[in-house]
């Protein structure tokens, strides 16, 4: 390959526009300075940059050839990080950190301070608050008492929200407290409701006697971390029971075994481990950081088999690839700095791996499934350390080698303390055209709705379109009814093989899920981020087998999301509310509207504003109005922006009871400098045209809404959630939300 530019990266269409949008160098006005293939010939270029530094005549452009045809080859990608950032003045290339929390001021607010300068510079944050005295503690220094921990993370949360990182990503947060702390209580309930930390995924850190006291119904005790003493004890089994049921409620918090955990920290000398990175797969000392990367196995499968030969020479370039990374990496603190060469941990994880399945014809919930990510896992960690060890005769161990883990009699002599963790890769898996990380598929065929042309598109998987028309049962009404249904799995007119084999994630049982996360977690150094589906009718009961499973499995932790619970949340506790407004019939609290229903009906309609045309998309469910989406044609800029936020907060107002007439009160009347017509049809504003459009179809037909036309999927999700930025469906990864139409992600 050269670097002419006339190399073809083979990107699908939603390939380009994620890079378009969140990846590629950009102007002051926001156009477009480079082209995927320079994107990653600047990433190949900075990244073998390090190669000089072990050997100053290392052939540094036969590097940068290789690791770009690593990527264009779509075999392998690196963290988001490193894409946005390799080349570029800021630099900073890795995905995930872990701060230090003291039990002090300055020690908390510098964590602060550190936190702000990692989100700016695009990377995640993990803490742990077990360290902080509980609430009502006594503050020697002031003779008052303390907070307590809940309360500083607030304030993280804060900080958070504030900044954007590096324009490109969105801070996330990790916030982990362990089970014997006296406020595990308040710890469990910290995300009951949707209005507190936003910005902030929790975990549980459970230990090994906390599970065998759930077991054996006993209690546990809550420790002091100020003083080390002993406050009260609790029932296990009623503190495991919170834990499931707030995960039942909306998927937080999650559960880590922090034993397990430091059975396997390749560096105990350096202290216990005590959280992880905001998905909650790589466990990280305090100021560590990795930098993560992931192998397309979609692209290992020859002819109905895995080509191991093929995979092993991908496995040794990413290993090089990743520890380049670490040398040429422009880290936020120096002490990440000196931590992260230190221990010169990397993450190299698998993505794809249900298109692989599809390709040997094997189910996801089987046996079979079970035995192949046993053995691919194996073969990649097992090729990993062998390239780290080749590494470290080429360039030495990791500096904090002496004291580790390998530092035995016959040890593995590494370059690397860790080689593999298998992390989400949303919008990389994207870019690869592949299937995300080790999940299920989220569905085989949707319709997607072209907003601007009122048009509709049937998508279909691509595999399993080819194979029904292989095997002689496509029909253009099948693949609607399956979008209509989201599964194969109960389509009479699809064989018997196929429905088995072409599973989506919700045709999975939450028990296979975790099954398919303990065969990986068996060879993976770090951990494995996977989401355990459930559907919404789902019990507590059900959540509880699944914690239990998972630390009888040998899971490192597990992260849960059933259908549509993080929909209904409540509003006002011990509030009045309007009538419109509808109550938990268990606790009398006001309520948002239910979980939203798979299918909504709305219409669109077009207005013209001295903007341009402003489209106004008006959805119902069966207790009326649900929400609204607004969009401004091509105009983009301010007038764009902002009928989009118009939209989410008439939606927002919708669901917590607002009625249309109060919104068009609102709304009518509201002048900017470009109205545009005269007489009664005049359209003052965008925010008028809205409220005019509302108005239209919700009173002036006598409040109820118009002949109902085709659902809209494109702009209003199925249960798991819309994306806020196009309207998609959202799938949940491993404590994130990712939308495979646009690129949007978000974790917390």
């Amino acid at each position: 390959m050269t670097e002419t530019g006339r190399d073809v990266v083979e990107l699908s269409a939603n390939a380009l526009k994620v890079l378009q949008r969140r990846y590629l160098k950009k102007g002051d006005n926001g156009e477009l300075l480079e082209t995927p293939e320079q994107m990653f010939r600047r990433v190949a270029r900075a990244v073998a940059q390090a190669e000089r530094l072990h050997n100053p005549g290392a052939p540094v452009g036969d590097y940068e050839e290789t690791f770009y045809g690593l990527m264009t080859s779509l075999e392998f990608m690196p963290n988001s990080p490193t894409l946005m950032n390799a080349g570029r003045e800021l630099g900073q290339l890795s995905a995930c950190f872990v701060l230090p929390v003291g039990d002090s001021m300055d020690s908390i607010f510098e964590a602060i301070k550190q936190t702000a300068l990692i989100h700016k510079s695009g990377g995640g944050t993990g803490f742990s608050f077990s360290r902080v005295r509980p609430k009502n503690d006594v503050v020697l220094s002031t003779a008052g008492v303390s907070s307590g921990p809940l309360s500083f993370m607030n304030v993280f949360d804060a900080a958070t929200e504030t900044i954007k990182q590096g324009g490109t990503r969105r801070g996330a947060n990790m916030g982990i407290m362990r089970v014997d702390h006296p406020d595990i209580l308040d710890f469990i309930t910290a995300k009951h409701s949707d209005d507190c930390l936003n910005n902030f995924n929790i975990s549980v850190a459970v230990t090994d006697s906390f599970m065998h006291a759930v077991e054996a119904d006993e209690e546990y005790p809550l420790v002091n971390p100020r003083s080390g003493e002993t406050v009260r004890t609790l029932r296990a089994r009623k503190v495991f029971n919170s834990m499931v049921t707030l995960a039942w409620n909306n998927g937080d918090p999650g559960i880590v075994f922090i034993d397990r955990i430091n059975e396997h920290n390749p560096t105990p000398q350096l202290g216990p481990i005590e959280s992880t990175n905001p998905c909650g797969e790589q466990p990280l000392l305090p100021y560590e950081s990795c930098n993560l990367g992931s192998i397309n196995l979609a692209r290992v499968c020859d002819d109905g088999h895995v080509d191991y030969g093929r995979l092993g020479r991908i496995v040794k370039t990413a290993v090089r690839f990743l520890d380049d990374v670490i040398d040429v990496n422009n880290y936020p603190l120096p002490q990440i700095a000196e931590m992260s060469r230190g221990n010169r941990k990397i993450g190299l994880g698998v993505m794809g791996f249900a298109d692989l399945l599809f390709r040997l014809a094997i189910p996801y919930d089987s046996d079979e499934a079970l035995q192949l990510a046993g053995q691919l896992m194996e073969f990649v960690n097992t090729e990993a350390r062998a390239a780290s060890v080749e590494l470290a005769a080429e360039r030495g161990v990791f500096p904090n080698f002496e004291g580790s883990i390998y530092d035995v009699d016959g040890g593995p002599r590494l370059r690397n303390a860790t080689v593999t963790t298998i992390a989400p890769t949303g919008t990389i898996s994207i870019i690869a055209g592949c299937s995300s990380g080790i999940e299920p598929l989220f569905a085989l065929s949707y319709v997607r709705r072209k907003v601007l042309d009122d048009d509709e598109m049937l998508e279909v998987y691509p595999y399993f379109e080819e194979v029904a028309r292989r095997e002689g049962f496509y029909t253009e009404a099948l693949m609607q009814r399956i979008a209509d249904e989201g599964s194969a799995r109960h389509a009479d007119d699809v064989p018997e093989l196929w429905r088995a084999v072409f599973a989506t994630a919700h045709d999975v049982t939450p028990e296979w899920h975790v099954k398919l996360q303990a065969a990986f977690q068996g060879s993976t150094d770090n951990a494995v981020s996977k989401t355990v589906n459930f559907p919404n009718q789902a019990t507590a009961d059900d959540v509880e087998k699944v914690y239990l499973l998972a630390f009888r499995s040998g899971c490192k932790g597990v992260t849960i999301y059933r259908d549509g619970s993080r929909e209904e949340q409540v509003l006002n506790v011990g509030a009045a509310t309007k009538q419109t407004g509808r109550r938990d019939p268990a606790s009398g609290l006001a309520t948002t509207r239910p979980a939203r229903p798979r299918l909504l009906t709305g219409e669109t309609e077009r207005m013209d504003t001295g903007c341009g045309k402003l489209f106004v998309i008006m959805n119902d469910d069966e207790h009326g109005p649900r929400e609204v989406f607004a969009n401004m044609g091509k105009a983009g800029g301010c007038a764009s922006s902002n009928t989009e936020a118009l939209g989410r907060l008439i939606s927002l107002a919708l669901k917590k009871g607002a009625a249309p007439s109060e919104i068009v009160d609102q709304l009518k009347g509201i002048r900017c400098h470009v109205p545009y017509g005269m007489g009664p049809n005049a359209t003052l504003s965008c925010a008028d045209a809205i409220g005019k459009a509302i108005e239209r179809r919700y009173i002036a037909g006598a409040g109820t809404p118009a002949a109902a036309p085709e659902p809209q999927l494109a702009l209003v999700g199925v249960a798991q959630g819309a994306c806020p930025d196009c309207g998609g469906a959202v799938e949940h990864e491993g404590g994130c939300v990712v939308c495979r139409l646009c690129g949007y992600s978000k974790c917390g």
